[in-house]
């Protein structure tokens, strides 16, 4: 069965550096950190105490959810997603559905890694306390990890899949996959993507206790998150949302939406914690399978690839990425594609991390630039051995790539890659 072509025909972001896409562009060309000190942190005595934390007053809520909605909100990964997945639906034009009948096809698949900590640590308190009875109405639609599809699905009133993944940092991009998967078969039409992510120490304090998260960047945050660097010390702690509405072009063409890019196709897979693969280590094997199988369901030539959208964490496992996109791609040197990693401006945001990461490599595509790595400069002596300095720019370059490859490689030994193209 032939393939039906899936474009995106809206975005939005909660970030560190970014509270809607414009300001995220912005922040994004031009290098700006949202990585800042949170003084809780200091207080609980982690090592790590800075993190990517998205700003906003609680006022700012009220843009998204009704006076009953904000009745005992506390889940922040909540918040962030339906942000985030408001905002794309508004951008793609699409109306919000006032009916009794369902959309049968429009979906949401929504990914998350963990929802509503501290609503989960409050409840907690209450049951403990023995005041069962006070937990309120709405705390099991704050701490199921389905509740943020269940809530976007039900404010848009849709009726195909409304379904949360979660598989660690790859779930954004497998949320993607599976959205392109759905549309490109006939089974949807639309389907808003994304992921996010709670933030806060019960979140990141596991990371903090496993001592891999840099901790001599307390006083200079913004230079703390440094992937491909020579002095990269772990990955700083992040939070936030991406969202994108993907939709298959008949519909898209049909209705006169703007186009942000194509979804050529890609691949999920794991490695079976094999072959050096572990619950926090790859299976190289099975990342260089993952980005071939994306790029031959793509149907593509690795040659057509002009740059990379990396995982690229901050650790002692970039050379290895870097050298297992040289071994999949059979490219290195100055034939290497541009490849960045967006961690460097707002830490690692988990769960969310590789929607947010989809939205940037979306907006270079539609905006024709390659956006530079901060914090960069000493690139690590085993990354040169592989790829020219050149193609792993520290500043943004106007640069109008036709084709960039997004992976994701999480908790677990799970992998996910997804081929965006230039609609034209």
């Amino acid at each position: 069965m032939n393939k039906r072509r899936v474009v995106i025909t809206g975005i939005g972001v909660v970030a560190p550096n970014g509270m809607n896409v414009s300001e995220f562009k912005k922040h994004v060309y031009n290098g700006v950190s949202g990585i800042q000190h949170i003084e809780n942190l200091k207080t609980l005595n982690f090592s790590c105490q800075i993190a990517g934390f998205p700003m906003y007053k609680e006022s700012y809520l009220n843009n998204y959810f009704n006076s009953i909605q904000l009745r005992g909100l506390n889940a922040s990964g909540m918040e962030y997603g339906v942000i985030a997945g408001m905002d794309a639906w508004k951008d793609s034009k699409l109306p919000i559905n006032d009916s009794d009948t369902p959309l049968w096809d429009i979906g949401v698949i929504f990914g998350t890694g963990i929802l509503g900590v501290d609503k989960f640590r409050e409840a907690i308190y209450k049951v403990d306390e023995g005041k069962v009875k006070r937990l309120g109405s709405t705390t099991v639609t704050q701490t199921m990890a389905s509740g943020i599809s269940a809530f976007l699905g039900g404010m848009l009133g849709c009726g195909n899949v409304v379904t949360t993944n979660s598989s660690a940092c790859s779930t954004g991009t497998e949320a993607i996959l599976m959205a392109y998967d759905r549309i490109s078969s006939g089974k949807a039409e639309i389907i808003l993507a994304g992921s996010t992510s709670d933030s806060g120490p019960y979140v990141w304090g596991g990371f903090d206790a496993m001592r891999i998260l840099p901790y001599k960047y307390n006083d200079n945050p913004t230079e703390a998150s440094r992937p491909m660097s020579a002095t990269a010390s772990g990955f700083v702690p992040g939070s936030g949302a991406g969202a994108l509405v993907i939709e298959s072009l008949d519909s898209a063409q049909k209705r006169g939406a703007t186009i942000y890019a194509e979804i050529l196709g890609g691949h999920v897979n794991s490695g079976g914690q094999r072959k050096g693969g572990s619950m926090t280590a790859p299976n190289s094997d099975a990342v260089q399978y993952c980005i071939r199988k994306a790029v031959t369901d793509a149907e593509i030539d690795p040659g057509e690839i002009d740059a990379i959208n990396g995982h690229l964490t901050a650790t002692t496992m970039d050379s290895a990425e870097i050298q297992n996109w040289c071994m999949a791609l059979e490219r290195k040197g100055q034939d290497f594609p541009y490849i960045n990693s967006l961690k460097s401006m707002v830490g690692h945001c988990l769960a969310a991390s590789g929607s947010i990461e989809s939205v940037a490599t979306v907006l270079q595509l539609k905006e024709n630039f390659i956006f530079g790595n901060i914090n960069c400069e000493d690139l690590h002596p085993e990354i040169e051995k592989w790829v020219s300095r050149d193609r792993i720019p520290t500043k943004s370059l106007d640069y109008t790539p036709n084709i960039i490859a997004k992976a994701s490689f999480g908790f677990g030994d799970v992998n996910a890659c997804v081929i965006f193209k230039k609609y034209m």
